[in-house]
């Protein structure tokens, strides 16, 4: 009877995560969970799939022919021997196969592991194994990315395992030549890919390599499309976090949680996120553990404990250190605000509807007529404690030809259309007319207290809203302005005093915000590049910052006052 040494390793490794013996952060216990209860209801006739353990062994056995290419194990002539997570993620994602077909189950793979954990050695295995050992006739594997220099990251090292397996590439009847390996028996190929793959390419495995690298998802669409005329083809994500919110990648990250928390159930999608979680002080080393599965093997605690100090000691360091080592996604790399502590503030079930007849501020940030323009709403509520809470609303409005125009946000944008969380104007440029019913509309529906406006580009809308009977207020957005509110909003969300929706568009405009700070310590909001839009909190800030104009004033009026005074009121 087989042993399944890899196989019963990966199983343990999913108990000791479930049961807290192997720090993880949600997400992976969530995969290893998922492994598990899998496993039980396998047992079951009506389940569809089930646990091909002699697959799961075969495919770790593999890999584990395969030499290291680089570092003291190269150097050493050693043979990849597999850490236990590992081990769970190659007996996973090639172990469950259909009852029915017997054909692998999982079509896409999502993984995300910081820098320095073995991406390479699982990306090229998984590389060799698709081309030499899948089975696959005539298999086309690429290594697909949008430079030629990334395309390499994952070609090489498959290149070089082969180069230094002379008894696999004589029993495969494989040729390495310079620029790709081939199997001249059947016409399977491993090569390097940038771009789109050309017509007629029938990829059985596309590996993407840093895809938080990828602005559109036009590589990732192509080449799964192209899957179509194979029986088992694979997908396979691995990255490390990166700074792009509206991305593809973000994008596929998200789907990947959802398929692991059940709320969008995907059972062709493998997901594995090694991350902290919300809460989590990222400054305590213990996080380190966490996030990096490969600790104290392929990355030391030492490198790490230091790059984790340089980035306490040098706010510069901070972001970087953040998503290359613990896997936390910012967009903007001198983010502003803190993304754990935006995400945690966040109610999914939080409706505008709640607060109707309620008082709010409303800030309109309206750009350009061919960008996206925002109006926020703001509510005050007052927590047991005294102190005061925020709720945030935005509406967010684009015009039809920007979104033909866009190369970078396009995907997203399109997304957020059909989710109902971007609202879209007819024709080249916003009609304002649009805006200025809804704030008519709202402010039939709320008791809106004050309506700020930059008069750079609002004036007209600002004319035409006075005459309507609304209460208008100049906001011009300079330092002295936008500092306070600043400072507000960055507390509150970091205390807790902060609520929003969890609005995607909301979410990736925060991420954007770059804060600017003078010689006097104010801040300013800005973005690092055109494309990264922040007008939704900007909004925002208009409105708390006229909210906090108020507030202040009615302290003032209220410190002037004597007991006298305040007793006849």
């Amino acid at each position: 009877m087989a042993s399944y040494p890899n196989v019963n390793s990966a199983n343990k490794y999913a108990r000791d995560v479930v049961g807290g013996r192997v720090p993880a952060c949600r997400w992976v216990k969530l995969a290893c969970r998922r492994h598990l209860d899998d496993l039980k209801a396998a047992k079951a006739k009506s389940y569809p799939y089930r646990f091909d353990r002699d697959t799961a062994e075969r495919v770790c056995a593999f890999i584990q022919l395969l030499p290291h290419t680089k570092g003291k194990w190269a150097r050493e002539r050693k043979l990849i021997e597999l850490e236990p997570w590992q081990r769970f993620l190659f007996a996973v994602l090639f172990g469950w196969v259909a009852k029915r077909t017997g054909l692998r189950r999982f079509r896409e793979a999502y993984i995300e592991v910081p820098r320095k954990n073995g991406k390479s050695v699982i990306a090229a295995g998984v590389a060799n194994y698709m081309l030499a050992a899948d089975g696959e006739y005539g298999a086309e594997v690429y290594g697909g990315a949008t430079t030629e220099k990334q395309a390499w990251e994952v070609f090489r090292p498959a290149k070089l395992m082969l180069t230094k397996s002379p008894a696999l590439i004589s029993a495969a009847g494989i040729e390495v030549m310079a620029k790709n390996v081939s199997i001249p028996a059947d016409g399977s190929r491993l090569e390097p890919l940038i771009g789109n793959p050309g017509d007629g390419s029938s990829p059985s495995c596309a590996l993407v390599d840093e895809f938080h690298e990828h602005q559109t998802p036009d590589l990732y669409d192509t080449m799964l499309t192209g899957m179509g005329a194979r029986d088992q083809p694979l997908m396979f994500i691995i990255t490390t976090a990166g700074f792009n919110l509206a991305g593809p990648c973000y994008d596929k990250r998200r789907q990947a949680q959802q398929a692991l928390d059940g709320s969008v159930p995907n059972p062709e999608l493998f997901g594995a996120i090694y991350t902290i979680d919300e809460g989590d002080d990222w400054q305590d080393p213990a996080t380190l553990r966490k996030a990096n599965p490969n600790m104290g093997v392929s990355v030391s605690e030492e490198f790490l404990a230091k790059a984790e100090q340089d980035a306490i000691r040098y706010p510069s360091r901070q972001n970087s250190f953040l998503t290359k080592h613990l896997n936390l996604w910012v967009s903007a790399r001198t983010a502003w605000l803190n993304m754990a502590d935006w995400h945690a503030a966040g109610e999914e079930e939080l409706a505008l509807e709640a607060y109707e007849g309620q008082p709010c501020w409303v800030g309109v940030d309206l750009a350009s007529k061919t960008d996206i323009a925002a109006i926020a709403l703001l509510f005050r509520d007052a927590q047991e404690d005294g102190k005061t809470r925020w709720t945030a609303f935005v509406r967010s409005y684009l015009p039809e030809g920007a979104i033909e125009r866009a190369s970078h946000n396009r995907a997203a944008y399109e997304s957020w259309i059909n989710s109902g969380h971007l609202i879209t104007t007819d024709g080249e440029e916003l009609d304002f007319d649009i805006i200025r019913d809804d704030l008519l509309d709202l402010a039939g529906r709320f008791e809106i207290e004050e309506i700020a406006y930059d008069p750079w580009r609002a004036t007209q809308l600002a004319h035409q809203l006075m005459k309507d009977g609304a209460e208008i207020v100049e906001y011009r957005n300079t330092v002295q302005n936008m500092s306070p509110p600043m400072r507000e909003m960055e507390a509150a969300i970091t205390a807790g005093r902060w609520r929003h929706g969890c609005d995607p568009v909301l979410t990736w405009m925060a991420s954007n915000v770059v804060a600017k700070v003078d010689a006097k310590e104010n801040l300013y909001p800005r973005k690092e590049r055109a494309e990264n839009k922040i007008d939704g909190i900007v909004a925002i800030l208009m409105a708390l910052g006229r909210a906090l104009t108020l507030e202040n004033q009615e302290d003032d009026l209220l410190a002037s006052l004597s007991d006298d005074d305040i007793l006849v009121m």
